[in-house]
């Protein structure tokens, strides 16, 4: 499989008893197929996998999986600082079928990085779904660098990186080393998502497709059709709402604005608290904004 397109980087909806919400978990699911993203990127960052058990991840996998039914691709986050705790769980979430996993660096240790490629080759040895790198430095203190990339994209069961580093540089520089390999490089910072694709990346694992779906979709979409100027103009559209995301820890604000949206996700897991009544009156004024865009 190659990833590419817009792949919602979604969040993992809770009840007000803080359990994995299934009904609205399928809520979401379906609407955001029906927006035309190209995949769902469960359990990452903003789908709180540092806040779940094990038990929840593969509960909460195997309803999104069912629910989804083959209509787009699961990459599904396995990563971890225990090189076999990550196998244990890659192997489970492919016999639930998960289409690919992402695989976050370890994220309180600092490996050498001899130690990061033999930790991604033993994973990728483990007879799993395909892997994917996933590098967001500023949350786990290490950057996956260039040497490490072109190491890995060799391999057949490793199949591309999603970087959110922030840095474009980054993102060209995976491109250029894992060139001629089948390895696809994809942006996890929403503010490059058309940079990355004019850059060689083949999509954008975007957290604000969760609300801002049609948007993100038009970027690729217009891209696609080499209409720059409208791809410029949704691009630069996501600005209004990547500024209220400062309200709050993440996903705090992106759980809002799903549910100001109409799909009651539920608070994030503590310590990281719900917005205030003041912070949630910012969320729906900025998502009134987008009403008429965003369809």
């Amino acid at each position: 499989m190659k990833p590419e397109g817009i792949i919602t980087a979604m969040v993992t909806p809770l009840d007000k008893a803080n359990r994995i919400n299934s009904i609205a978990t399928k809520k979401l699911v379906n609407h955001l197929i029906e927006k035309k993203v190209d995949g769902l990127f469960i359990l990452g960052t903003n789908g709180e996998f540092h806040a779940l058990s094990d038990s929840e991840k593969l509960t909460f996998a195997e309803i999104v999986i069912a629910e989804t039914n083959g209509r787009v691709p699961i990459y599904v986050g396995t990563g971890g600082n225990s090189t076999n705790q990550v196998i244990s769980l890659s192997k489970q979430m492919t016999d639930l079928g998960a289409d690919a996993l992402s695989v976050i660096t370890p994220y309180f240790v600092s490996p050498t990085e001899s130690e990061l490629i033999s930790h991604y080759l033993n994973i990728a040895e483990a007879n799993t779904a395909p892997i994917m790198l996933y590098n967001i430095p500023k949350n786990t203190g290490i950057n996956i660098t260039c040497n490490t990339v072109k190491k890995l994209a060799a391999h057949q069961n490793i199949i591309g990186i999603k970087d959110s580093s922030g840095k474009i540089e980054n993102i060209k520089e995976y491109i250029d080393v894992s060139k001629g390999k089948d390895f696809s490089v994809l942006s996890g910072s929403d503010s490059l998502i058309l940079q990355a694709l004019q850059a060689g990346a083949t999509g954008a694992i975007a957290a604000t497709s969760n609300v801002l779906t049609a948007i993100d979709v038009a970027i690729y979409k217009y891209w696609l059709e080499g209409n720059l100027k409208k791809a410029q103009v949704m691009q630069e559209s996501i600005e209004a709402f990547r500024q209220i995301l400062k309200l709050g820890t993440i996903p705090s604000v992106l759980k809002a604005a799903i549910a100001y949206q109409g799909i009651d996700v539920g608070n994030p897991r503590l310590p990281v608290q719900p917005l205030s009544k003041e912070e949630l009156l910012q969320v729906a004024k900025t998502m009134d904004f987008y009403a008429e865009i965003n369809q």
